[in-house]
């Protein structure tokens, strides 16, 4: 027999193949285990008590130490409660949803968001990571950078709404993340990706995505100073509600 053989038909080689084959399919079934540990079961439009969650199952539970304190565990078939403001087109299973009442505020479609904590992003050393600048020491805007304090916050619609009082800024990405605003006397964040700072004798921060009525039902936060993840999440949904519902026209096809 050659070497590596261990009888006339197997070898060494071909015994590694197959270990390896094993380990692949293994590794394939872990990870896509794993893959079911957050949002799993899957809802069922027929029944609440329909466990659906496919092959592989769920894996057992494992707790997680938070960084700051405390712990989570998943899979924990934590099952979203909250009321759909939204009727299904027909009456087959997967058919759209179509707000009810006020589709900027329906929370459905490009306005959903998900219930993430009610506690504010921090830092490696615990401090909130998201922060207006006149909170951020050491932290300015970048020389030759436009300053957007103090500019007009037009809407969509071209109207004024309120006046930039100041730029809120993520201190671990040393980025901007919000332009703070004052419309009609009430603090309101615009998220920095739904707004466009013009140049010019007219400049001005420009949300195309709202018109400027709807900038008095932004979703507000409790403190002055810092905002948390459910915070963040809300209003980035109201935003990008706007996009499809702030005007009528936006919901009608192309063609």
């Amino acid at each position: 027999m050659q070497t590596g053989a261990i009888t006339a038909y197997i070898d060494v080689a071909q015994l590694a193949l197959y270990a390896f084959w094993i380990f692949l399919a293994g590794l394939i079934f872990y990870l896509h285990r794993e893959n079911k540990r957050e949002g799993y079961p899957l809802e069922n439009e027929r029944s609440g008590s329909i466990r659906v969650q496919g092959f592989p199952s769920m894996p057992a539970p494992k707790t997680f130490q938070l960084p700051h304190g405390g712990t989570f565990s998943a899979p924990n078939d934590k099952r979203d409660t909250r009321t759909i403001n939204a009727r299904p087109v027909g009456n087959w299973p997967g058919a759209p949803l179509e707000p009810m009442g006020d589709p900027m505020l329906a929370e459905v479609g490009p306005g959903a968001y998900a219930e993430r904590a009610d506690t504010p992003d921090l830092t490696v050393d615990g401090q909130p990571k998201i922060v207006p600048l006149r909170r951020a020491a050491g932290f300015a805007l970048a020389a030759g950078d436009p300053d957007p304090r103090g500019l007009p916050v037009v809407g969509g619609d071209g109207n004024v709404a309120g006046q930039v009082t100041d730029v809120w800024v993520d201190t671990s990405e040393t980025l901007i993340r919000y332009y703070e605003a004052n419309v009609n006397g009430r603090t309101v964040l615009i998220p920095n990706t739904f707004a466009k700072i013009g140049k010019g004798r007219n400049a001005a921060l420009t949300v195309r995505s709202i018109h400027a009525r709807h900038f008095q039902n932004v979703p507000g936060t409790r403190s002055a100073d810092q905002i948390t993840f459910l915070e963040e999440e809300k209003i980035a949904a109201y935003y990008g509600a706007g996009t499809l519902y702030a005007d009528p026209d936006r919901a009608e096809p192309f063609l």
